[in-house]
């Protein structure tokens, strides 16, 4: 199982960054996963590693060995990209097989290895069917056991499901997490979608404009991310402009539009008072309560909006200085008798809200996509 590092790796097109200064581990045996905006450098980095790419700086080392210079046939890496690349004029067979016949594999070890391969992904029964008699999801499966086959220790996904419709891309992104860990290879898969990655990485890189700005696992960025960005780009979050009144042992005090709130103090941020901040909590945290409610870290609002999800229903409540707040309730929960235009009160659990330096550039910029 390899293990890869990447040392200030940076790629430029003219006068376009696609990676800037990337450096980064990726472990033996570990699913790691990239998100970020689209053009923010995701696709770079792992064509970088598979050498399709030649960064301008920086070095690559697989289990230790620097790679840069190696051409992408010598470094023992599989490939699968969103473009389902199948040999039309072949049979799922065939087109898994493919790359042993080119390495010189025998018949009888080739037959082995793929007859493997259809198994773990339940497609003996597609072995003599092409690939117009394939469905979407087939296909991509049929393109994941070639890459697997090749004997690839490391498996390179570049939006392997993004073409697939939502509950084949379910499916599958499972299947392939399964296999990923029974064959014991390592896999760095790029998506642009946020559920998939945390559902099925190990670690995932968040990435912004050429640069990454966290790694860390799926739960780290989602209850406790250290930047304003990830938290954005990771599920979803209401995003408070504050501004410190206090600090007292593990609590910091914010004034939020006339209301104070008490939150948890983040160790490694440095606030002072008077000073501007950004306070951000997930929609499923935020507490709902009808009409008038003196608890602490509690705003009263009017309910603006109600809407059904299928496993929760959301509220957007706007309090009396302009503040929206999302705030979502499992559709398992008995629903509230709270319709538009109601007054209520909205609760921000201490322990699940988040503090945030001000950003240099303003809010706006620091959470644009782009």
């Amino acid at each position: 199982m390899p293990n890869i590092r990447l040392d200030g790796v940076t790629k430029t097109y003219g006068e376009i960054a696609a990676l800037r200064d990337a450096s980064l581990e990726i472990h033996d045996g570990e699913y790691l996963c990239i998100v970020g905006p689209s053009g923010c450098g995701k696709t770079t980095l792992i064509k970088s590693i598979t050498g399709i790419v030649k960064p301008d700086r920086g070095e690559i080392f697989i289990d230790g060995n620097p790679v840069t210079p190696m051409p992408v046939e010598d470094r023992g890496t599989g490939y699968v990209f969103q473009e389902i690349a199948l040999f039309p004029n072949m049979n799922v067979y065939d087109n898994v097989s493919y790359g042993l016949m080119v390495k010189g594999e025998s018949v009888d070890g080739r037959r082995g290895t793929v007859t493997e391969m259809l198994d773990m992904l339940q497609m003996r029964g597609s072995s003599a069917s092409l690939p117009s008699e394939l469905s979407g999801g087939t296909r991509q499966k049929t393109a994941i056991a070639r890459a697997l086959a090749s004997g690839s220790t490391l498996l390179l996904l570049d939006e392997p499901l993004g073409a697939l419709d939502f509950k084949v891309r379910t499916v599958i992104r499972y299947e392939l997490r399964r296999l990923v860990k029974a064959l014991g290879l390592t896999a760095v898969h790029v998506t642009h979608d946020q559920e998939e990655a945390l559902s099925i990485a190990d670690r995932i890189i968040v990435m912004k404009a050429a640069r990454i700005i966290e790694v860390g696992s799926p739960d780290e960025l989602y209850l406790n991310p250290k930047n304003l960005f990830t938290a954005k780009f990771l599920g979803e979050a209401n995003f408070l402009t504050c501004r410190v009144i206090g600090i007292s042992g593990k609590t910091c005090r914010v004034d939020a539009g006339g209301t104070t709130l008490s939150i948890r103090r983040r160790e490694d941020l440095e606030l002072k008072p008077s000073q501007e901040c950004v306070v951000a909590i997930r929609p499923e945290f935020v507490k709902l309560f009808n009409g008038r409610r003196h608890r602490a870290n509690t705003l009263r609002g009017r309910m603006m909006e109600v809407s059904f999800l299928g496993e929760a229903r959301s509220y957007i409540v706007e309090t009396p200085s302009r503040l929206s707040i999302q705030l979502k309730v499992p559709a398992s929960e008995e629903e509230p008798d709270i319709r538009v235009g109601d007054e209520v009160s909205i609760m921000l659990p201490e322990d699940h809200m988040l503090i945030y330096g001000y950003p240099a550039e303003g809010i706006d910029k620091e959470l644009a996509l782009e």
